[in-house]
């Protein structure tokens, strides 16, 4: 059984789950009622995030047969893990979005085509480069969500809330290993990795804005100049946010852990999911009074 330790990206755990997302309804794609358009923007966002994760897993096994440093390796061989878990679950939400959603199953094929293609070509150093210049986006997204959770999520679909509180947790809880292993093979090349980091966060950006635009135009955002405007202000502004919390990503002695969102603070949903889960609470759907019971552990 793991313990929650005082920094929140200590013990990197794997945790096999299988949410039943076969039981979720259509319309419940849109699934949170504290904020629809912040589920929207959020599935849009995590689409693409499956092929992803799929290329941080051939880059993370070829990286390791380089790397040295035993504590490190274990971490790589938990993220992987719990990278591997991520993929499967949201590779099967993506089989919805594509159903409810014109055009996006072509965009997704498009997506794992790309990846697909880039984690054969690349070469090491930009396979685990690129890695750990998306990953730092995968983490900070997890920050800024987790700390808005009464005013987007509080009140969701629970399947739905409980398979994003739990991917947003675990990125979070890898958040600095793709960072040092490229540290640990390539920390010499500084101005490469911020390269990768900006590399990193267009392709978010594309990726993300591709898919939005459909799925609002099927809730019916753009039937009226007035929601047209507020959806795209609140997907625009939500790249923004992830653009700001980039920033110090960019300075020379950066690390994830020393990250100003992050240090040795722990989200509170973070902390509570992880010693629930630890106890072996079921954290497969979640509703406003188990996150509440979560909450109540931590007081």
């Amino acid at each position: 059984m793991s313990t929650v330790t005082q920094h929140p990206m200590d013990g990197v755990t794997v945790r096999p789950l299988k949410f039943d997302l076969a039981s979720l309804r259509s319309e419940e794609l849109v699934w949170s009622r504290s904020h629809p358009l912040f589920s929207i923007f959020l599935n849009a966002l995590g689409m693409h995030v499956p092929h992803f994760e799929r290329y941080l897993i051939v880059a993370l096994r070829k990286a390791r047969v380089q790397i040295q440093d035993e504590a490190l390796l274990k971490d790589v061989s938990a993220i992987i893990g719990q990278e591997a878990h991520h993929a499967s679950n949201f590779l099967k939400l993506n089989e919805a979005f594509g159903a409810r959603y014109p055009g996006v199953a072509a965009i997704d094929a498009a997506s794992r085509k790309h990846f697909a293609e880039r984690a054969q070509q690349d070469d090491l150093k930009r396979l685990v480069g690129f890695t750990a210049g998306y990953e730092t986006f995968t983490f900070l997204a997890g920050m800024i969500i987790l700390g808005n959770y009464q005013r987007w999520m509080a009140d969701s679909q629970p399947v739905m809330k409980a398979i994003w509180v739990w991917h947003q947790v675990e990125e979070v809880e890898h958040g600095a290993v793709a960072f040092d292993v490229y540290q640990h093979l390539y920390g010499q090349h500084e101005w490469y990795r911020k390269w990768m980091v900006v590399k990193a966060l267009l392709h978010i950006g594309q990726e993300t804005t591709r898919v939005y635009l459909r799925m609002i135009r099927r809730e019916g955002y753009l039937r009226s100049p007035l929601r047209a405007l507020y959806a795209l202000g609140f997907g625009s502004a939500m790249l923004l946010r992830l653009l700001r919390a980039g920033l110090p990503v960019l300075r020379r002695g950066y690390h994830p852990r020393q990250h100003p969102m992050v240090n040795d603070q722990q989200n509170p949903i973070q902390k509570a999911w992880r010693r629930y889960a630890a106890k072996g609470g079921d954290v497969l759907a979640i509703d406003a009074q188990k996150m509440a019971a979560m909450l109540a552990t931590e007081a």
